[in-house]
């Protein structure tokens, strides 16, 4: 039984013997207790004075007295006002971190028997992946990876806009430009290399646009008739219809774009289980669409246009296929959701979108519902805010979006001259040295994305990011590598680290309950994060427990400690924290160095 369990437990018990009032134990709320304060965990009484008849000191002092005398799990207490704060037993905080030793799984659950499929990355083909791109990777990479440590069977899925007006672009300026580019010939990557035709089209649309503009012509009209433009919808039409030489220009550039996308993920660190394109997918939403109107869910306007009315979910009328027959991104997610459950039956669909999509995802669980899906329910939307950067710093070749590469190779190199300065290099040969740099770079950028609250729109600061000291990635990472230091310092002097040699002690330091306490809090982070899908959580786990770990570092000797036991304890409860450290980073993708 955990820690809280217990303690919720007895209060459960003293209230029904001060008080004679029935609570259950799971009912009772417990946080931990403020700094200011003695203790580890704190009730307040506040909620029970009008069942009880009594003041909240008076409750919190009488429970207080019974909790001391009667619990074997407290040692102390205080009250302060109407919040009554236990001190645990040092025997209690003993036990539960041999018994953490001893289970290699610890905070990790059993299965659960639950499917969950997480779809993230999306990328569209013509273009490489940008600085909101790395947010979503990190954040569904991370998810998938808490939700496993909560027992469920997951599948990572990305699907690939890999079709649509966006991509004909590119091809038809590759097409009208290109002189038989290739990534090998231009020493491009595939997916820069598509994007720079789709900026090519893009200036020469707006120069026809001005023209027809300077003519006389509405700017709106002048959109939709530049030559340009009309050109790019033919060769959609084509794609349609299946025109051979469109569809090999399409797979060809499309597989340049593969091949950069490829190498982006690896660099980055994240993978998929089951990729799905859109031109796989597609067809299938206009299935959907002709069983809903079947079904009398859908209705066709004059126009031939397909719509739902979803005003009864207080939502508004909206359209499912075009009068031209062709598809919108809803159909195709009516498509692909469809897809996924025949693919792999889930109880949960996560879809890490940006939050700019929140009213997309509402409808399309209201269709699904509407259709009488089975997985409609599961239907989730991990919604994330968009990502800022202090002004001036780093803008792209186009000086919009900033490219992820770029910005990872900026992080890589920021790295290495943090590191060169503060000397944490020595005795490295340039291969683990470039290593280093690229551990520590992912982890800067990774932690500082993911520390925040998913929902928040967030400011990504790339120098404050692979700090050494403070809420950072880097300062965990060192933390590890100190730890691993004291670890292998330890295995040369030949000092055991088992339970048996430490199996008397049992004194503990301020600084000592205070990190077992926050190992302890591991397995309750764990589950937190995953029904709250928040990466976040289980960031600034990692951050706490860092930071106590070299609260006790400072001012508590190892090597020097007189007491054997005593020196055997404080090794192995470093390897703890270094194990816990490693597996937190872990479930948020992050590698952690064994030096530095």
């Amino acid at each position: 039984m955990q820690l809280e369990a217990t303690i919720s437990q007895r209060i459960s018990e003293a209230l029904k013997a001060t008080f004679d009032l029935s609570v259950e134990a799971v009912q009772i709320s417990l946080q931990p207790t403020r700094k200011e304060f003695a203790g580890s965990f704190t009730f307040v009484t506040f909620p029970y004075t009008k069942q009880v008849g009594k003041g909240p000191e008076q409750i919190g002092e009488a429970l207080g007295a019974y909790l001391k005398e009667h619990a074997a799990e407290i040692k102390n207490y205080n009250v302060v006002k109407g919040f009554l704060n236990l001190e645990v037993e040092e025997k209690e905080w003993l036990r539960l971190f041999r018994d953490l030793l001893q289970n290699q799984g610890y905070g990790l659950a059993e299965a659960s028997g639950k499917n969950v499929i997480v779809e993230y990355s999306s990328p569209n083909t013509n273009k490489p992946l940008h600085l909101g791109h790395l947010r979503n990777n990190f954040l569904g990479y991370s998810v998938a990876e808490i939700l496993k440590a909560n027992g469920h069977q997951v599948l990572k899925a990305n699907l690939v806009n890999d079709r649509g007006i966006h991509i004909c672009k590119s091809m038809l300026a590759y097409q009208k430009l290109g002189n038989g580019e290739t990534p090998e010939s231009s020493g491009i990557k595939g997916d820069h290399l598509a994007g720079k035709y789709y900026v090519l089209f893009d200036k020469a649309y707006k120069e026809q646009i001005d023209e027809l503009v300077a003519n006389g012509m509405d700017k709106e009209e002048a959109k939709k008739k530049a030559p340009l433009m009309l050109e790019a919808q033919e060769m959609l039409q084509k794609w349609e219809q299946g025109d051979a030489e469109v569809v090999a220009l399409w797979k060809q550039m499309n597989s340049w774009v593969y091949a950069g996308f490829d190498e982006t993920y690896r660099n980055i660190g994240v993978d998929f289980d089951k990729f799905y394109y859109e031109s796989g997918t597609y067809m299938l939403g206009k299935e959907r669409v002709e069983e809903g109107l079947q079904k009398e869910v859908f209705y066709r306007k004059e126009d031939g246009s397909v719509w739902v009315d979803l005003t009864d979910e207080g939502l508004d009328q909206k359209l499912v296929l075009r009068g031209d027959g062709t598809s919108v991104y809803i159909t195709q997610d009516l498509g692909t959701a469809e897809l996924k459950y025949n693919d792999f039956p889930y109880d949960q669909s996560v879809y890490v979108v940006a939050d700019e999509q929140n009213y997309h995802f509402q409808v399309l669980k209201a269709i699904l519902k509407k259709l009488g899906k089975p997985y409609a329910e599961g239907i989730y939307h991990l919604s994330y805010g968009m990502v800022d950067l202090p002004s001036g710093k780093m803008k792209s070749r186009e000086g919009t979006v900033v490219d992820a590469d770029e910005l990872v190779a900026e992080m890589i190199d920021t790295a290495r001259q943090q590191t060169e300065e503060l000397g944490k290099i020595d005795g490295f040969t340039p291969d683990e040295a470039q290593r280093l740099y690229h551990t520590l770079a992912m982890g800067a950028l990774k932690y500082f994305l993911l520390k925040v609250d998913p929902k928040k729109r967030m400011l990504f600061n790339p120098q404050e990011s692979i700090d050494f000291k403070g809420n950072t990635g880097p300062f965990i990472q060192y933390t590890h590598a100190r730890i691993s230091a004291i670890l292998r310092k330890a295995n040369e002097l030949g000092i055991a680290v088992d339970i048996a040699a430490f199996e008397q002690f049992a004194e503990l330091h301020e600084t000592e309950q205070e990190v077992i306490a926050q190992l302890v809090n591991f397995s309750n982070t764990v589950k937190e994060a995953g029904n709250l899908y928040a990466p976040s959580i289980i960031a600034n786990y990692a951050y706490e427990l860092a930071k106590a770990y070299n609260r006790f570092y400072q001012e508590i000797s190892i090597f020097n400690e007189t007491n054997e036991e005593a020196r055997c304890f404080r090794i192995a409860l470093s390897g703890a924290v270094a194990r816990f450290i490693r597996v937190s980073m872990s479930l948020l993708g992050i590698e952690v160095p064994e030096r530095m």
